[in-house]
This record gives C-alpha cells, sequence and structure tokens, in this order.
C-alpha cells in the first residue's frame, strides 16, 4: 500500500490500527494514527483516507483464497 501517513506509522501502530478497523472501532483507529504519526500531524481527511484503504485491503484478504 503506498500512502505517505501509512509509511509515518510504526509496524506496531499499523498492526494496531488493522485491528482496530477489523474490530470496526474507526473512530480509535482514526485517533490513534493522528496521535502516533511522526510529525506533522496528520489531518482527519488524511486518517480517513488510510482507514478506507486499508479496510479494503482487509477486506480483500479476508475473502481471497488461501
Amino acid at each position: 500500500m503506498e500512502n505517505t501517513l501509512w509509511d509515518r506509522l510504526s509496524v506496531d501502530v499499523r498492526v494496531e490500527v488493522d485491528r482496530l478497523i477489523a474490530a470496526e472501532r474507526d473512530v480509535q483507529a482514526i485517533t490513534l494514527m493522528r496521535e502516533r504519526a511522526e510529525l506533522p500531524r496528520p489531518g482527519l481527511r488524511d486518517c480517513v483516507d488510510v482507514l478506507n484503504q486499508r479496510f479494503a485491503v482487509l477486506r480483500e484478504r479476508s475473502v481471497s483464497p488461501g
């Protein structure tokens, strides 16, 4: 996935964001991204864009065979 905000998050934060998205805890996922990204603090729109991209990736993984 190519996204500058996603790249600014640590691996641990990425795992937690994915876990929150899978648990349908979108607000908490956005809050985590805003709090834990390297400066400058990301805007809400950037976080929502990442949320939507990660949701699509996770959905694709859950329906892919194998």
